[in-house]
């Protein structure tokens, strides 16, 4: 099925797992000739998918002194600049985007190259909450302008889909009188829904458990997508957006002073950083809290605020990441050597044997205790549904092409968020690609089986706390 047709060009800079991986899908649902697609990347890397498809492929890296001038003869007002790459920065490209006319999509606010480990800045300048900062700053100068769209993957991104339908359906659970959904762009009326049913806290709650058939070796990182990607974000600082309800900061937990003030960081990084979370296949799991740009974005969106200003309700937000099994030796075998990348990386695609990745949104708090609702899609499933994907990958791929095409529908609406967008529209584009589609109920909390070998330090008066959620 085509859900768009365009008449402009695209531009995809970055051609790694998820460039490879979303390219038949803009081919498949997009009306546009292969001669009006070009992929600028730094890395050979996919030059023969590129092949296969007969589209244009430049290898030259995008760096600060010369972005503008690589890209700018490459787009002409109407084009679409489809950005997944990495070391470039997001804001940059939108400012560029908005002076050419330009339609813009990412998965991920992206700094220079280094930005997410340079020393010289301090934890919260270095921060997703800084980068979101500045990128959410444009929007006043793009009122009108093309379509910007920031951090649309699948986290960030399709998870803030899945975050409304999930409300839709614990409202419809519980008798909650919910008539008719509110637009996206009202985002007082999602958060009173939000309130309302009395969620606290939202998981992005994710179980990985993809197996190549070949172990990981030592001095290698492995992972089901970005390597590169996944550890820039591990060696960020633990970051989560702070709920209303909660009673005290962490020790090592620090508010930003500036901007939305939505979100604290704990000055640790993510991947060292662990807490309790649930999936309905998994169960009861440890995950890294790794930063996310929706930890930060999902708080600010469902705030509520009285008329001084005061905010009356958040809820807690953060990403709770269960990686697969390789990639927790990974993360362990990274941490061992004080944060020093590991000499080799291996992307997992064609050795995969067998696994799924279940990834949802738990939503806690409310008059049924805990609800997740998300994608469980296996391996098998992916490579039948699309090529050059695995499970990981085809959720994000799957989310991407739903963002471009509501770009394309909606053209002139500046910079946007995930939040902001129309989640029915978003999901019917991406269901074909998400395995099965689940809603299950929990009676779980942090709480659950604690206390039974050793005494521990829990609030038993409201297991919503982030302290009974952290694992220390």
């Amino acid at each position: 099925m085509k859900h768009a047709e365009f008449s402009g060009r695209l531009v995809m800079l970055g051609f790694g797992s998820i460039g490879q991986g979303v390219l038949p899908l803009i081919l498949r649902h997009i009306d546009i000739p292969a001669e009006r697609i070009t992929i600028v990347t730094a890395e050979t890397r996919g030059e023969d998918v590129a092949a296969e498809y007969g589209i244009r492929f430049i290898l030259q890296a995008a760096t600060r002194e010369n972005f503008a001038d690589l890209l700018s003869p490459l787009l002409a007002p109407g084009d679409f600049l489809l950005n997944l790459s990495v070391d470039v920065s997001s804001v940059e490209l939108m400012k560029l985007c908005q002076k050419l006319d330009v339609l813009y999509l990412d998965t991920v606010v992206e700094p220079w190259a280094g930005g997410y480990t340079d020393t010289s800045l301090t934890p919260s300048q270095r921060s997703n909450y800084a980068l979101r900062e500045a990128a959410i700053a444009l929007r006043p100068d793009f009122v009108g302008g093309p379509t910007s769209i920031t951090a649309h993957g699948a986290n960030p991104g399709l998870v803030s889909h899945f975050v409304k339908q999930a409300l839709l359906n614990i409202a419809r659970d519980t008798g909650a009188p919910i008539a008719t959904p509110p637009p996206a762009s009202d985002r007082t009326a999602w958060a009173r829904i939000a309130s309302d049913l009395g969620v606290k806290v939202i998981h992005i709650a994710e179980r990985d458990t993809q197996v190549a058939d070949r172990p990981k070796k030592p001095g290698e990182f492995v992972n089901t997508w970005s390597v590169d990607g996944f550890v820039g974000e591990g060696c960020q600082p633990a970051e989560l957006g702070w709920g209303s309800h909660e009673k005290a900061l962490p020790p090592d937990g620090h508010r930003h002073g500036f901007g939305c003030d939505a979100a604290i960081y704990l000055m640790r990084p993510g991947a060292s950083t662990r807490v309790r979370t649930w999936t309905p296949l998994e169960g009861p799991m440890h995950g890294f809290l790794i930063t996310h740009n929706e930890s930060i974005s999902l708080a600010d969106y469902y705030t509520l605020r009285d008329d001084t200003g005061a905010v009356t309700y958040r809820p807690t937000a953060h990403y709770a990441y269960h990686p697969c099994d390789d990639a927790v030796l990974s993360v362990h075998e990274l941490a061992g050597k004080n944060w020093e990348m590991q000499p080799e990386k291996r992307l997992m695609t064609d050795e995969i044997s067998h696994g799924m990745d279940e990834l949802g949104v738990l939503l806690m708090g409310h008059a049924k205790g805990a609800y997740w609702f998300g994608s469980r899609l296996t391996i098998g499933e992916a490579r039948r549904a699309a090529p050059h994907n695995n499970a990981t990958s085809l959720q994000v791929t799957a989310a991407v092409l739903a963002g471009v095409i509501w770009a394309m529908e909606n053209p002139r609406q500046g910079l946007v968020e995930s939040d902001e967008i129309d989640h029915a529209r978003v999901l019917e584009i991406c269901a074909p690609y998400l395995g099965d589609m689940v809603g299950e109920y929990a009676g779980w909390t942090p709480l659950e089986g604690r206390g039974v070998l050793f005494p521990e330090d829990v609030d038993s008066d409201d297991p919503w706390q982030f302290h009974n959620f952290r694992v220390t």
